[in-house]
């Protein structure tokens, strides 16, 4: 009885020996955009910007479905023209929020190309001045952000970030 025992508790460690440990799962700002069918976490995006602004004593942002329409509608402009530029379809930053109807009392947009995880492009415009400045807005709290991989363009990725203050009569 005893050796049934004994055999059947090495026959278990044996096979729990077999099983491999799941892996962690990466974070999402660490996943590449870079791919079909990827899809940026605008949470992820929010949580790190957020972070960011609160080691600067600011106050933390959340998504907003207005801005992330118009977050995503600049980026597929500039993935559509495989060019990087605050006007793709001929209509500068104030004037896209304007005729959206987004009533902002402060608005910032961030664009860029080429880089293929948020934490990449979060790093770049955290390095560039006039970027890092559109992150640290004081009186935003909310963001839109989107990005749109291209494959057959040099970049791949597009990305745009606005940043704002809704004048209190949006949702």
């Amino acid at each position: 009885m005893i050796a049934k025992w004994v055999l059947g508790l090495a026959l278990a460690a044996a096979i729990a020996g077999c099983t491999e440990t799941p892996k962690p799962e990466q974070p999402t700002f660490y996943r590449s955009l870079a791919q079909p069918g990827a899809a940026l976490d605008a949470n992820a995006a929010a949580s790190m910007i957020s972070g960011y602004r609160a080691n600067n004593g600011l106050a933390a942002v959340s998504i907003d479905p207005a801005l992330m329409r118009l977050a995503e509608a600049q980026a597929r402009a500039m993935a559509e023209r495989d060019r990087i530029s605050h006007s793709p379809g001929g209509a500068a930053f104030i004037q896209r929020l304007k005729r959206s109807g987004y009533d902002a009392r402060v608005a910032a947009e961030n664009i860029s190309a080429g880089y293929h995880t948020l934490a990449e492009a979060f790093s770049g415009w955290r390095d560039s001045p006039p970027h890092r400045a559109n992150m640290l807005l004081n009186g935003a709290d909310r963001i839109g952000i989107a990005a749109i991989y291209v494959p057959g363009s040099k970049y791949k990725v597009f990305w745009a970030l606005i940043i704002a203050a809704a004048d209190g009569r949006q949702g």
